[in-house]
């Protein structure tokens, strides 16, 4: 079968071949029972058949359908002299949509039509050996908690973050330490007099002062740097500081693959703590910070303008 030859990645188009199946069904048992209804105006016309008026927003909340979906069946119905629509008596702001004389009767005669194809659903159902109708509900819910694109951004996360390596600072990265960093600072502040010092001297300014620096390769290119910087404070360490991940490298867990790897470091050398300075603008950031365990802290005396929390993780 062409579906399970192509596997999971068909699962939309597997489910819409599903529904075209029972939408055709759908047609013969409407004209079989002579009712003249489209199957795609069955969510609405069962919530008017049991509701005295509903608008237009309440049908599309109750059925979980888009309003304007609802809106386009509504005017087809309206065509078709099966619903009428009048304004609110207690909001004139608001039409209620009701079934016609017409819709009613239509109602009447779907009664048998319900009980027979809730009788046939079963005996289907019955026969397999995964009800569909709970995998449905189970996988519906799944997915109203993380959905399907989320999980593929999660799976292209993982397989690009296994390309990425995190090297130890050497002076052939020096020019793409201060670029890096450069250009993440001007797309989002302004250059300071203290990135000039730490970005155009890094041995003297960080690793002679017993700091670090960490590079990640993306496939053999420098693409995101951050350093552990020695504190001279009697409170702090280490500074977690200068991280930088190019705008073509988004999205891969850069990130997350340096912040650990500066977090790991500072433990190896028996750090009671590490500290920060940011921007609360920088929503990203923050919440990368707050999962590595970082609590916001009264800050120090910052050299930084643009510094506006300071953060702490402590081990």
């Amino acid at each position: 079968m062409f579906y399970n030859q192509i596997g999971n990645v068909a699962l939309g188009s597997r489910l819409r071949r599903l529904s075209e199946i029972l939408t055709e069904d759908a047609k013969q048992i409407y004209t079989l029972y002579g009712i003249k209804l489209k199957p795609k105006w069955f969510p609405v016309f069962y919530v008017l058949s049991h509701n005295e008026g509903k608008s237009i927003t309440e049908i599309a909340k109750f059925i979980e359908h888009s309003h304007p979906s609802v809106s386009k069946i509504v005017r087809e119905m309206l065509a078709e002299g099966i619903v009428l629509e009048n304004t609110d008596k207690n909001d004139g702001r608001k039409n209620i949509i009701q079934l016609t004389k017409k819709g009613q009767q239509i109602a009447l005669q779907t009664e048998n039509q319900y009980l027979d194809v809730n009788l046939a659903v079963d005996e289907a159902l019955a026969q397999t050996q995964n009800n569909l109708w709970k995998a449905m509900d189970e996988f519906e819910y799944l997915l109203d908690r993380k959905s399907l694109f989320k999980r593929v951004l999660d799976q292209k996360k993982i397989r690009e973050m296994k390309d990425v390596e995190i090297v130890p600072y050497d002076s052939k990265y020096r020019s793409d330490f201060k670029k890096l960093n450069e250009d993440w600072i001007n797309n989002h502040f302004m250059m300071e007099e203290a990135d000039h010092k730490a970005l155009d001297h890094p041995k003297e300014y960080i690793l002679d002062r017993g700091g670090y620096i960490f590079v990640a390769l993306y496939k053999d290119i420098p693409v995101g740097v951050c350093a552990l910087i020695k504190m001279d404070h009697p409170d702090y360490d280490f500074e977690l500081g200068k991280m930088a991940v190019s705008d073509k490298a988004q999205g891969k867990g850069i990130g997350w693959l340096l912040g650990k790897a500066v977090i790991d470091k500072a433990k190896s050398l028996k750090a009671k703590n590490v500290y920060l300075e940011s921007n609360t603008k920088l929503i990203p950031a923050i919440a990368l910070y707050e999962k590595f365990g970082f609590k916001k802290v009264r800050g120090q005396p910052t050299p930084y303008e643009r510094c506006n929390i300071h953060m702490e993780l402590r081990f």
